[in-house]
């Protein structure tokens, strides 16, 4: 099992290039199934979880060649509709196939999902949803078990909480649905915008992409058309390496990186003292003379990201003064709190919110990731550690950061991937 090895340093510098958005890439692979011809997809980034998905649709009777600069899938093979637990145990994203295959074949069985232990996901906003729209859904033995038997119907359908994934999957069972589907309450992360905006080049009418009504016009099961397209670039990776310039107190320029994605992020930094050079594809953080203290709420887009909150509580431990970090979305959220503990940082929990006390030295020492952005936050810290970290437990930070180790090594890290 591979592990990192991070010496701290004193500071960075140069350039980092964004890779494509994980979360956005999911949706639009799973999309694939609704397409009446071979889908090319460019910048998708080379994480483990883009694999995953992958291997799912391949062993659905798909073909997939993955290439980050074009990879091609084919789903008019596609002659299976069953995807199995030990590839969706893995990763929960996999629960974006549910609505595509429902919708084209009318019948379909999915694993309950896995992936990262952060807290309560429950898929049942996705599954009633599709019982609005006509489905019939059955839970046995650890999977679910749907069909159409009229065909998937448009309906209005009012989310009660936020959901991303299930925003995208009813959209992309929508997409093939006769009639309209009001999704009300739905999801605005720009992940879900790319995916209408998509599906709308497709043939697929949409109204209000990027607000919280959403409104498609359904092909009544007519297989879509799907152009060439490219991945947005990934706001959390950027994000996190935003936070690796202001925690080692740098400057780092990010390039191929969409600034308007990064609005509460950037905000956040500025608050805490750093400034920025800001272009239509790059951003410089720069060095300041004090670190200061924040607060923090995870919301839905736009507000501030859930998956930012762990980057943010290692890089409060250096600021000058008490951070008031409180996640809102996800209960078991917190997981990175002890390992970060562990390294020296002044952290105290009292249900969903985390009181970090700065600046505190950190030292290196023996940590084990949790999750995938909990991984990230250890990684931070040990940029700036005294000593020697080593990162455990690192297949986390694969599901999700594409060449990681390489891109902090061409700014200045000493950062090494060891095998236990």
């Amino acid at each position: 099992m591979d592990y990192l090895k991070i010496q701290g340093v004193d500071s960075l510098h140069g350039n980092i290039q964004i890779s494509g958005a994980k979360n956005a890439s999911l949706p639009l692979i799973a999309m694939a199934i609704l397409a009446n011809n071979e889908v090319k997809i460019n910048n998708l980034p080379d994480v483990a979880d883009i694999k995953t998905l992958l291997k799912l649709l391949s062993k659905m009777g798909s073909s997939c060649h993955f290439d980050t600069q074009e990879t091609i899938i084919n789903t008019t093979t596609m002659d299976k509709t069953k995807a199995t637990y030990d590839i969706v145990k893995t990763m929960r994203a996999s629960i974006l196939v549910l609505g595509p295959i429902l919708a084209r074949f009318g019948h379909c069985e999915v694993s309950l999902p896995g992936g990262c232990a952060i807290g309560q996901r429950p898929i049942d906003l996705h599954l009633k949803a599709l019982e609005q729209m006509g489905a019939k859904i059955d839970i046995k033995a650890g999977y679910i078990e749907a069909t159409t038997p009229n065909g998937l119907v448009g309906c209005e359908i009012i989310f009660d909480k936020i959901t991303v994934t299930g925003t995208a999957n009813i959209v992309m069972a929508a997409a093939l649905a006769k009639g309209q589907t009001t999704i009300i309450n739905a999801a605005r992360e720009p992940e879900v915008v790319q995916l209408c905006e998509v599906l709308s080049k497709s043939g697929v009418t949409i109204e209000g992409i990027g607000t919280a009504v959403l409104k498609i016009q359904g092909t009544d099961g007519e297989l879509l058309n799907i152009e060439e397209f490219s991945i947005i670039p990934d706001r959390i990776e950027a994000g996190t390496y935003l936070c690796a310039g202001a925690i080692t107190n740098s400057e780092i320029t990010l390039t191929k990186v969409e600034p308007n994605h990064l609005g509460a992020v950037i905000a956040k930094l500025e608050e805490m003292g750093n400034s920025f050079s800001i272009t239509e594809e790059s951003i410089t953080i720069h060095p300041t003379s004090q670190l200061k203290p924040v607060k923090i709420i995870t919301q839905e887009y736009p507000a501030f990201p859930t998956d930012m909150q762990a980057q943010f509580m290692a890089l409060a431990t250096q600021a000058d003064g008490v951070s008031i970090i409180e996640e809102r979305l996800f209960e078991n959220r917190f997981m990175h709190v002890s390992e970060l503990q562990r390294m020296g940082a002044d952290i105290s929990l009292n249900g969903h919110t985390a009181t970090v006390h700065g600046k505190t030295p950190l030292s290196g020492t023996d940590v084990m990731a949790t999750d995938l952005r909990a991984s990230s936050a250890l990684v931070l810290a040990a940029l700036i550690a005294k000593g020697e970290t080593n990162i455990h437990r690192i297949y986390h930070l694969d599901r999700g950061y594409d060449n990681l180790e390489k891109k902090l090594e061409g700014v200045g890290a000493k950062v090494a991937r060891l095998q236990e």
